[in-house]
């Protein structure tokens, strides 16, 4: 177990040029890491080593039958992992980067235990420099919050290491997160939306960027 200080608060200079290293590093390894973001702390895997994001799940005691979203770092990466309806790129637009998960139609190559085996998935591009170079050097990676399942959200790295503690490798501590709450996720087929989870964009936000 490893925590890696990263402070970008007034840039990214050297010492988060080797934190991001070293988390990139350990997820291409098939490791485990917990990094911020702006909503909370997330705990990422590649989402394509199938026993990775099974010890994930493990580590996280999270049913399998809940399915785990994907962070990917822009529009070009998510549509390798997903399929953007009309909805979809208008929402997309609008908050990526944010604190926004939209659920939509999986790509074939996204593995069947990411999505517990649902033919959708749930993407996001979060609004954090630390998460957005990380997934830059290790393609998508799982992106759930980095507790104990049924835990509150951790939104500074010491609640992590308070759950998990030597059940993943490396930590990379940032401070506390901006917003402190998880993302807003909306589940988007054909024409018909569902707001799943209320988190940090409103149901107004939503609703006037979709013009109902």
């Amino acid at each position: 177990m490893k925590v890696i200080k990263c402070d970008y608060s007034n840039g990214f200079g050297d010492q988060c040029e080797e934190a991001v290293k070293e988390a990139a590093e350990a997820i291409c390894a098939g490791k485990l890491v917990v990094y911020p973001t702006e909503t909370v702390y997330g705990i990422g895997a590649d989402i394509y080593n199938e026993t990775a994001v099974k010890n994930l799940y493990l580590t996280k005691k999270r049913p399998f039958d809940m399915p785990l979203s994907v962070a990917v770092s822009d529009i070009k990466m998510l549509e390798k992992v997903a399929v953007l309806n009309e909805n979809a790129d208008k929402l997309a637009k609008a908050f990526f980067p944010g604190p926004l998960t939209i659920i939509v139609k999986k790509q074939p190559s996204v593995p069947d235990i990411v999505t517990s085996s649902s033919q959708k998935v749930g993407i996001r591009i979060p609004d954090n420099r630390f998460a957005l170079e990380l997934i830059k050097r290790t393609g998508p990676i799982i992106t759930t919050s980095a507790n104990l399942h049924s835990h509150p959200d951790a939104i500074n790295v010491d609640a992590a290491i308070k759950d998990f503690d030597s059940a993943v490798d490396v930590y990379i501590d940032a401070g506390a997160c901006n917003l402190g709450k998880p993302s807003t996720i909306v589940w988007l087929m054909d024409d018909q939306f569902e707001i799943i989870r209320q988190g940090a964009i409103s149901e107004k936000q939503i609703m006037e960027v979709l013009e109902c």
